[in-house]
């Protein structure tokens, strides 16, 4: 059973290093990790308004509700382990400034970070946890 679904942009260096280092860093495998171009990840992206082949953030679904951008970020952050998990304290710094510091890192991540020529496949063990396709 998973507690939380992630909508991750699979192409994104910088999302598909997100999941490798969430799935080191999890405090337990309660993530299920959909790709924004699945059929379930198109599904998804659109019900909550965003386009699925340009988005501008992903989605972290915990407990039925829908959080992106920065909220996404530091709900994502209390599933891992270690220094990571004092995210928590940016919820202090007002949501319009720390949305505006997101959007200008989710608009340049392919510029900065790159894009996959494939996306990313993860390992056996962890399959199971994936909405690729």
């Amino acid at each position: 059973m998973h507690d939380a679904v992630w909508v991750f942009d699979s192409v994104c260096v910088l999302c598909s290093r997100g999941v490798q280092f969430t799935l080191k860093h999890e405090r337990k495998p309660s993530i299920r990790f959909v790709a924004i171009g699945s059929k379930e990840g198109r599904r998804l992206a659109s019900q909550n308004g965003i386009n699925p082949d340009d988005p501008a953030t992903f989605l972290f679904i915990e407990n039925g509700q829908v959080k992106e951008k920065s909220d996404g970020v530091i709900a994502l952050s209390q599933h891992l382990r270690g220094p990571i998990r004092l995210c928590w304290i940016l919820k202090g710094v007002p949501k319009p400034l720390r949305d505006a510091i997101y959007d200008v890192v989710a608009r340049n991540r392919y510029r900065i970070f790159g894009q996959m020529d494939q996306c990313l496949v993860p390992d056996q063990d962890q399959r199971h946890r994936f909405v690729l396709v």
